[in-house]
């Protein structure tokens, strides 16, 4: 498994931010109110992103000598795979929030701080759900055995089925 490069949080974001534009131009065009992000999304993505790295560091601590268990790899692929989710759904979901607040900006009435509030909770929180995701990421790096050396094998130190090349 490769990590999560940048290209791929900069399209889910970009992504996010033409959706979020686009839902409010069709809301306002429909004469709508404009969509304002529930309190608990900017809370659920923080606990979404302690989530990962609670069950990353068990791994951290068994690769490093410090856990009483050996790895799981299974476990370790599993949970990479969630941090790798978390990042990408906390670009998509911070460029939505970002695509709202730029819609509103755009607007000759300027909005009241309160309307924007969970907006900007919430692009900031996607983005502290990115960071997140990516240290668990890296968290769930497991270094090669001796004995997995292969014939003309990759030399990174990195175990080829959790972030080898």
């Amino acid at each position: 498994m490769k990590r999560t490069g940048p290209g791929v949080l900069i399209l889910s974001a970009a992504l996010g931010v033409a959706a979020g534009f686009l839902l409010d131009q069709m809301l306002t065009a429909a004469g709508r109110p404009t969509f304002t992000p529930a309190v608990t999304l900017p809370i659920l993505l923080v606990l979404l992103g302690s989530i990962v790295l609670t069950l990353a560091a068990p791994i951290r601590r068994a690769t490093r000598g410090t856990g009483q268990a050996p790895v799981n790899p299974f476990r370790a692929v599993r949970v990479a795979m969630l941090a790798k989710a978390s990042s990408i759904v906390g670009a998509a979901i911070g460029g939505l929030a970002l695509g709202l607040l730029l819609f509103v900006a755009t607007r000759p009435v300027a909005p009241s701080l309160g309307s924007m509030a969970t907006a900007i909770a919430t692009a900031v929180c996607g983005a502290l759900l990115i960071a997140a995701a990516l240290v668990a990421e890296y968290l769930c790096t497991i270094r090669k055995d001796d004995d997995d050396e292969q014939p003309g094998g990759d030399d990174s130190g990195l175990e080829p089925g959790i972030h080898g090349h």
